[in-house]
């Protein structure tokens, strides 16, 4: 062949591979095999594996030191401080690994004097989204390295999981080394069982079944009964009565109301504990429309209105949750179940605050299945705008279901039904000034002895005008 001849074939190869490279690809695909790295740590870290301290802790605890080790040539070094927490989660991003063919995370670690860390778990992606949450709380941690582990209750379960460990420890001036983490399929972990208290649920037809307190109990490294602290998406419930709860599309959900008793499995393994579900019907219709004119209107939450800057409606502080719900296509919030005299939900709207001084009454429309009472507080911050201060004033409004209702300033509270409460300011004799609203706090009660807490409570139209 010449060497022209051995160009042209050359270059005739070349955009034969073009052309080729161009068509479309008719072969079979392989999809990228799912990551089963074990390791987080070993004189680096593993593969997408990223350092997050939790909010409020100490943001410079974690350094690399490479004096101490427990082997190789470097160690996870903690600086605990004196007046802050350190605590945080190595997370993989958008990364996940499929950690089911392991049982355990483990861990070697020491500390310069003997300290306990509050938790050390896996599960924690810090993203507020974790389902399978596993930890041990109060281990002991001594000045010599030790091995620790850390049971995966259900490693099925973790097919793709981005939260490989977190821990937390309270403020103690002190250092702490953590080496060779990474997670294995451990001889030393085994014996699992399962339990929660016998406790009592109520919650509306079409929402998730959660059950509190799940823990399960592990011999490990040579220590028995060890607890472990899981998230309940390790277990597998059922309900004795399938018309009040039961799997829908991979989530044990209400689907009828009545009452029924609530078991688990772990794994196969029977869980101890029951919990007996009262199920209640959800509202079937939306709130009233509100008819008053957008200019006599200062809005929090309504569809018939802009709404003003809130800061948030369930701030960490308080002691529920809420979320946001669709009923015939007219938004509403919904306040989990548990509000009580002592458990109170709270919205913020402080940045800014509200002037309510041209507005003469409050409105709020309130739903909820039972209950006798609903309480709900308006709170202005005073001419400082800040909490505490000396000028802040509240006035609380009551509603009450039971008979005969008392007269004003109580409002009368039909369960089952929307509630339009339209209270006048001139009845919030508490609240000596308008002009710097800031909170609004909800709580309520159930039951004979007006201690018991409600079922979920909804509220929509929330507003003041004049």
């Amino acid at each position: 062949m010449t060497p022209k001849s051995l160009v042209r074939g050359v270059l005739a190869s070349a955009l034969l591979a073009l052309l080729t490279g161009c068509s479309p690809h008719k072969g079979v695909l392989i999809p990228v095999p799912p990551n089963t790295d074990p390791i987080v740590f070993d004189d680096g870290f593993g593969k997408s594996v990223n350092w997050e301290p939790f909010a409020g802790s100490n943001q410079t605890t974690l350094a690399i030191d490479d004096v101490e080790h427990h082997t190789g040539t470097k160690s996870l070094r903690f600086d605990v401080l004196a007046d802050v927490y350190s605590g945080g989660a190595f997370i993989t991003g958008d990364r996940p690994r499929d950690l089911s063919g392991y049982n355990a995370l483990t861990f070697w670690a020491k500390a310069d004097r003997p300290v306990t860390l509050a938790v050390a778990g896996l599960g924690n992606n810090n993203r507020g989204t974790s389902l399978y949450d596993a930890s041990r709380p109060g281990l002991a941690l001594t000045t010599t390295w030790t091995k620790y582990s850390i049971p995966i209750p259900v490693p099925t379960k973790l097919t793709s999981e981005t939260g490989m460990f977190y821990f937390a420890k309270g403020p103690e001036l002190c250092k702490i080394w953590i080496d060779d983490l990474h997670f294995e399929l451990s001889s030393t972990v085994g014996n699992p069982r399962a339990n929660f208290p016998n406790q009592s649920i109520t919650l509306d037809v079409g929402s998730p079944v959660t059950v509190n307190d799940t823990r399960a109990v592990f011999d490990i490294d040579g220590q028995i009964d060890q607890i472990v602290n899981v998230s309940p998406y390790y277990f597998t419930f059922s309900a004795a009565d399938t018309a009040i709860a039961k799997n829908v599309d991979g989530r044990f959900q209400v689907v009828g109301p009545g009452t029924t008793a609530i078991t688990a499995q772990m794994g196969g393994i029977p869980v101890t504990g029951t919990a007996t579900l009262t199920a209640i019907n959800a509202p079937s219709a939306a709130a009233p429309t509100p008819t008053l004119p957008a200019a006599d209107v200062i809005s929090l939450f309504s569809d018939a209105y802009a709404d003003v800057a809130v800061d948030t409606w369930s701030p960490d502080w308080d002691l529920s949750s809420v979320s946001d719900v669709t009923i015939q296509g007219d938004q509403a919030k919904k306040y989990a179940a548990g509000l009580s005299p002592s458990n109170y939900a709270a919205i913020e709207f402080k940045t800014p605050t509200i002037d309510a001084t041209n507005m003469t009454h409050f409105h709020l429309d309130v739903w909820v299945a039972t209950g006798k009472t609903v309480r709900v507080k308006l709170v202005d911050f005073g001419a400082d705008g800040a909490f505490g201060g000396g000028d802040d004033s509240e006035h609380e409004t009551v509603a009450v279901n039971f008979t005969p209702h008392p007269g004003p300033p109580y409002l009368v509270l039909v369960p089952g039904q929307w509630n339009s409460f339209d209270i006048p300011f001139s009845t919030m004799t508490g609240l000596t000034s308008r002009a710097h609203l800031a909170q609004m706090l909800l709580k309520g009660a159930d039951g004979s002895t007006f201690s018991d807490p409600l079922p979920p409570l909804y509220i929509d139209n929330v507003y003041l005008h004049r």
